[in-house]
């Protein structure tokens, strides 16, 4: 199910966030294109749609975003981050091969373990990245 307007006007409003048109396009774009994009996809399409648009403003959408806790940048070992919006809590699938980038249901670790690890430190969030063969290179 796609997003309305009113949905991601919502989520900006939840975490206090000035809605700029370019940050709701960016956004917006994220939300409807789960492709796990980067900062060059966002900015190709957006600036094809509106070429005002300049690479600038979609950084700084971006980091405007990540600030406020609606889209997380998915780091890749020696390829550019991809960008994803952060509606709920999950994990990230990265394939060896293809490099495809998948949303993975979100588990936790176990509070034992983890707390040993952890010690004292706080801990805000934390994501996993598993790294191995999707289902099609696995085949």
């Amino acid at each position: 199910m796609q997003p309305t307007r009113p949905e991601i006007e919502e989520a900006f409003r939840r975490v206090g966030l000035r809605r700029t048109p370019q940050r709701f396009d960016v956004m917006d774009f994220l939300l409807r294109h789960p492709v796990h994009a980067t900062a060059d996809q966002i900015y190709e399409e957006l600036n094809r749609r509106d070429p005002r648009v300049s690479r600038a403003t979609v950084y700084n959408s971006l980091r405007s975003l990540m600030e406020a806790g609606l889209v997380r940048e998915v780091a890749m070992e020696g390829k550019a981050a991809r960008f994803d919006a952060y509606l709920r809590r999950h994990h990230h699938f990265v394939c060896d091969r293809c490099g495809k980038v998948e949303d993975v249901d979100f588990f936790d670790l176990p509070a034992r373990e983890r707390d040993q690890v952890i010690g004292t430190r706080r801990v805000r969030e934390f994501q996993v990245t598993l790294y191995g063969l999707c289902e099609a290179c696995g085949r």
